[in-house]
């Protein structure tokens, strides 16, 4: 798809049925259309599989509303996420919808800041402001929001988005010792009963085991592209794959693997062809730290703008999200809700302490991905990542790696600033 046949859609009456500002959010329709332009069509060369997701974009505020409502018509339970700890597994075992929710635009802070504090974390309030404004359609769409408590300003802000839409909260554990896996296989089975009671049936073990299968699926496939990616080629951009990654938290998830694959297959034929960025022998980048939910496509854009590419996110949208599958050898129930808990608990989010997990993990996948630096991007006022940047420093300071942390919000205001850091951190690697 170019640049000018590209446009965010718009069905203005599926909007207003959904009890949208739809004034407000059509201004926010032709913003977010001239941004994706500017940041993805302007790339040269792209892969041609590249179009199902330009197009997933155009369409993602019609055609993925419209196949929430249908399922919530059939009475299947539609599910708005923002958080990698969600076992989407139990919801698609109830032949339900799992899909991530609006966080990631500045568009929805002003309306967020008539509530919470200011000096909060700015996906908090954007995920907040988005349902206080009523302009966000997943929002309006979905029967049920999970939140959890990786951090007070979230598991607060849950008591408050539940006045405006019925909202679970999962409690989730602060160390991994035996005593906390029992916790939260406790929630994992409270969560696993709120979903049966709307949806009027039982997940059964043949049921779990699909939807496990389905969604390691798509995890395998997004480990595949992870693999390419840094291929010394370099056959796609990192802007790119960060673009697909966020798309796995919104699209159907066994025709989104289907497309992943297809691009994986795509890519491999341009290895083969020898075509990629190696030409220009880019520095390579991993960016570690809080997630980028879509549309925050800032840093990436900086970084390779700048010349670099980034080859890598350490990040609940990246390998915290993809990394690990859930065993399916299990035929009884409750050994597969352990199970399930299990792959969960190897998430290294920075709620947990100690967290040398992480830490190990960042060195591992540095080396694999075969970087060149690591730049760690953190929301302003996510004291767990902001405070957790330090260890990471003296970790890559120990083993010679090349570091650096920015802390950003959502606006455009410091990407003059951004840039010029970026820009030297890049120099330096070079050099």
């Amino acid at each position: 798809m170019t640049a000018e046949e590209f446009e965010i859609k718009a069905d203005h009456q599926l909007w207003r049925d959904l009890g949208m500002d739809v004034e407000r959010f059509e201004k926010m329709r032709l913003t977010l259309g001239e941004v994706y332009r500017n940041t993805f069509l302007s790339q040269k060369n792209r892969p041609a599989a590249m179009d199902y997701f330009d197009r997933l974009v155009a369409d993602m505020h019609n055609g993925r509303i419209k196949e929430m409502l249908a399922a919530k018509a059939q009475g299947r339970p539609v599910i708005g996420t923002f958080c990698v700890y969600v076992p989407e597994e139990v919801v698609i075992a109830l032949d339900g919808i799992c899909v991530g929710l609006c966080a990631g635009s500045p568009a929805s802070i002003a309306d967020a800041e008539k509530v919470l504090p200011r000096n909060i974390c700015p996906m908090v309030k954007s995920a907040y402001g988005f349902k206080a404004a009523n302009i966000c359609p997943y929002y309006q769409a979905v029967d049920l929001v999970y939140g959890e408590t990786t951090c007070d300003a979230k598991k607060k802000t849950w008591e408050l988005l539940d006045k405006l839409v019925p909202t679970h909260v999962m409690e989730i554990p602060q160390m991994k010792r035996q005593r906390d896996f029992a916790m939260w296989l406790a929630e994992v089975e409270d969560f696993t009963a709120r979903l049966e009671e709307m949806a009027g049936r039982k997940v059964t073990a043949a049921s779990l085991a699909a939807a496990i299968d389905t969604v390691n699926s798509k995890r395998l496939a997004l480990q595949r592209l992870d693999r390419l990616r840094c291929h010394p080629l370099l056959p796609v951009s990192g802007r790119d794959v960060l673009l697909v990654e966020q798309c796995s938290f919104y699209d159907e998830p066994v025709r989104f693997a289907a497309q992943v694959n297809v691009l994986c297959d795509e890519l491999e034929q341009r290895i083969a062809a020898g075509i990629g960025l190696a030409a220009t022998n880019p520095v390579r980048i991993m960016v570690s730290g809080t997630p980028m939910a879509l549309p925050n496509w800032k840093l990436h854009n900086i970084i390779e703008s700048s010349g670099a590419v980034v080859v890598h996110e350490e990040s609940c949208i990246g390998s915290r999200y993809y990394r690990d599958i859930i065993e399916n050898n299990h035929t009884d129930l409750p050994a597969q809700l352990a199970a399930l808990t299990r792959r969960y608990m190897r998430i290294n989010c920075s709620c947990f302490t100690p967290n040398d997990e992480r830490l190990e993990q960042v060195t591992a996948e540095y080396a694999q991905q075969q970087a060149q630096g690591v730049i760690d991007y953190t929301l302003q006022f996510c004291h767990t990542y902001n405070i957790e940047a330090a260890r990471l420093a003296q970790t890559c300071a120990a083993q010679n790696i090349p570091f650096m942390a920015l802390e950003s919000d959502y606006s455009p205001e410091d990407i003059g600033q951004l840039r010029t850091r970026v820009e030297a951190f890049i120099e330096q690697i070079a050099d």
